[in-house]
């Protein structure tokens, strides 16, 4: 059984920079789509950034596109976000997703397209 576990987040000042890591057990983050997604109380998980299977495309959302980054490292079967210029409108839970098969391998932005996902992490970024 595939289980995933976010690490790496926490409390950070405006501007600053946070990395979180998506670590894979039972399985592999290597050949699968993974993404990831973020949620505040009352409001619904929305697509954060993703990266395709096998390959390194990625996509981001508006909202950090250029401050974000997602990559994979497959010698420690994780994925990563490196997470810069941080805004207070940035804290969330997030959450790292994984898509149960590869037959669409693409990241794709809908929660309900992902089988697999870890617990959460709470970032929060102070003004």
């Amino acid at each position: 059984q595939v289980q995933l576990e976010e690490s790496g987040g926490g409390l950070v000042q405006a501007g600053g920079s946070l990395k979180l890591s998506c670590t894979a057990s039972g399985g592999s983050v290597s050949t699968y789509a993974t993404s990831w997604f973020r949620q505040i109380p009352g409001k619904e998980r929305e697509f954060v950034a993703g990266i395709a299977g096998s390959f390194s495309s990625s996509d981001y959302a508006d909202s950090v596109t250029g401050r974000f980054t997602i990559s994979r490292d497959k010698a420690q079967n994780m994925v990563n976000l490196q997470m810069n210029g941080l805004k207070p409108e940035d804290t969330a839970v997030y959450y790292c997703a994984r898509k149960a098969s590869t037959y669409n391998n693409w990241p794709t932005r809908s929660p309900g397209a992902y089988g697999i996902w870890g617990q959460g992490i709470q970032v929060t970024v102070s003004s």
